[in-house]
């Protein structure tokens, strides 16, 4: 077995071939002059290999594309990609659009797919090959369990969410509730949790992706203004667009914790053994 990280996942991929006892395969990725995007393994050997690349960029698309092409010999080619860019359009939502989410699954050429905490399973289908959707919810539950919390709540920014937060909530025993909107007049709208009293709590407020922090700001400031002790964030995937994190600070965050299925400053929890687990079991 092979580990191959694009260059997206460069870190991420290291950790599961050590995980796996495996030096990760080491990999050129430079660029033409005109801008095109150059990619060359550097090893010729053949054999069953584990592509790792997360779809943040186009860029980082092609630079997938072209991983798995090199690859044309193996006997065997597994796809991981941590996160898959474009798959929130997933349907169309007017006339005339594509499914972005399926023309991009239609073009990796594989044996098998893996995602990790994908935004519709649906999206699996898309794929010409075996698809599978990893959870790292357990990886992040270990992970607020050891930060020593006080009295600590699991809140979803949404209903939508609270499938993942409670199981994320019951790896570890905590409480957790979400966010519910009720509109008080036409123009006046109140949150706040469901059911549960936050006050004097720590909250850690979860759901998949985090991208430009605009329902998390809001949150916040719910959570901090009904009595909540610190409110924390976490997620799978760090999009974190823009000015993001300088909203959320701003906003009275004590701190962002996210997953390296995007590898950012945020990313203290590695998904790599969830990934070598399910490798190793193939």
């Amino acid at each position: 077995m092979k580990i191959i990280g694009g260059p997206a996942s460069q870190a991420l991929s290291s950790r599961v071939a050590r995980e796996l006892n495996l030096e990760p395969t080491v990999c050129d990725f430079t660029r033409f002059p005109d801008g095109e995007l150059y990619t060359r393994i550097l090893d010729e050997d053949v054999d069953e290999v584990t592509i790792i690349q997360s779809i943040i960029t186009d860029s980082d698309f092609v630079a997938l594309l072209q991983l798995i092409d090199a690859c044309e010999d193996s006997p065997v080619i597994n796809v991981v990609i941590p996160y898959m860019g474009y798959a929130r359009q997933d349907r169309k939502f007017k006339t005339g659009e594509p499914i972005s989410a399926r023309a991009i699954a239609r073009t990796i050429n594989a044996d098998r797919v893996f995602t990790v905490n994908v935004h519709k399973t649906s999206v699996l289908d898309y794929f010409n090959a075996d698809a599978f959707d990893l959870d790292a919810s357990q990886l992040i539950g270990y992970h607020i369990r050891s930060m020593g919390l006080k009295d600590a709540l699991l809140v979803s920014p949404d209903a939508g969410a609270m499938e993942f937060v409670e199981r994320t909530a019951k790896e570890i025993g905590y409480d957790c509730d979400y966010l519910e909107k009720t509109r008080i007049s036409g123009d006046t709208v109140t949150i706040k949790t469901k059911s549960i009293d936050v006050q004097g709590r720590d909250i850690v407020l979860l759901d998949d992706m985090i991208a430009t922090g605009g329902t998390m700001v809001e949150s916040i400031k719910l959570l901090k203004g009904q009595g909540a002790k610190d409110v924390y964030l976490a997620c799978v995937h760090p999009v974190l667009a823009r000015n993001a994190v300088m909203r959320l600070y701003n906003a009275g965050v004590r701190d962002i914790i996210s997953t390296d299925t995007i590898e950012k400053t945020q990313s203290c929890i590695s998904v790599a053994p969830l990934i070598a687990a399910t490798i190793k079991g193939l």
